[in-house]
């Protein structure tokens, strides 16, 4: 099996790639930055973002495990103590109840960015967001090309269902399980009184359903994707949707999404897991 490595900087998480490429030597597997089969993230969420954009024109070919180095890895399957179970269940030493990895996939979100100088596609395994850099700002909000509501706020997030557990659950969104495959719009800080109306809570869109937004002309503006920063010219909309790509994870032992979001949020340990 061909795997990559992609791990933060910091020296906890260097000692344990060490140590992975170590016991992965040992055991038959073979490291290949350009064309692995499972690229192992060790680190946190945000390293988990930057091994898919990483990975991102193939992502058909590439499935993603996590192993998490702090206090909360929400796309991470492994803790730094099960390294080596890890590495022995990838090379088939260790054989689990599952024979082989259960691939998982997750939806994402696709944003088709419209400027002066053409369309742009961005894929995002997390959140999109767009946000005043002088303030509030006001946009208009099209859902299947109807007009929804005019918006004024601090900003706009679009996540993805995997997603919901990250930006979206701190603006008070609802937390989707990955099965769904839909989109979520979340108001960042709106503005709501009697000349300014917005809905005031989060929009769940279904994967056949789109959202377009239109902001105000002459609004400087910052939009990121995941941990990215999106350069503008000048923004004429941004369309979200489901994206038909999926990101693929490899489970190597069943882990509920449940399970996760309980032991994220919540702490505490089902002794009937």
């Amino acid at each position: 099996m061909r795997y990559f490595v992609q791990t933060r900087s910091d020296s906890v998480s260097k000692e344990l790639t060490d140590k992975f490429h170590r016991l992965a030597a040992e055991r038959g597997l073979q490291c290949d930055e350009q064309t692995p089969e499972i690229v192992v993230s060790i680190g946190g969420d945000g390293t988990m973002l930057h091994a898919f954009h990483r990975y991102i024109e193939r992502l058909d070919e590439i499935a993603f495990v996590g192993i998490h180095t702090g206090h909360l890895g929400f796309y991470a399957d492994w803790q730094a103590t099960e390294l080596e179970d890890l590495v022995d269940l990838m090379s088939g030493v260790k054989k689990s109840d599952l024979l082989s990895p259960r691939i998982v996939k997750y939806p994402l979100v696709e944003l088709e960015i419209h400027t002066d100088s053409g369309v742009r596609k961005y894929l995002a395994l997390n959140e999109f967001t767009v946000r005043g850099i002088d303030g509030t700002i006001v946009a208009q909000i099209d859902i299947n090309d109807q007009l929804f509501e005019m918006f004024r706020g601090d900003g706009i997030c679009v996540s993805t269902p995997s997603g919901s557990t990250a930006y979206n659950k701190s603006l008070g969104g609802a937390m989707l399980h990955p099965a769904i495959e839909a989109l979520q719009l979340a108001e960042i800080a709106s503005i709501n009184n009697r000349v300014y109306r917005t809905l005031g809570s989060s929009l769940i869109l279904p994967n056949h359903h789109h959202c377009d937004i239109y902001p105000r002309n002459e609004q400087r503006l910052l939009l990121t994707v995941d941990h990215l920063s999106v350069p503008l010219g000048n923004l004429h909309y941004v369309r979200c949707s489901v994206a038909k790509q999926k990101v693929s994870f490899a489970r190597y032992r069943p882990y509920p999404f449940w399970n996760r979001v309980r032991r994220a949020f919540i702490g505490y340990e089902n002794t009937e897991d």
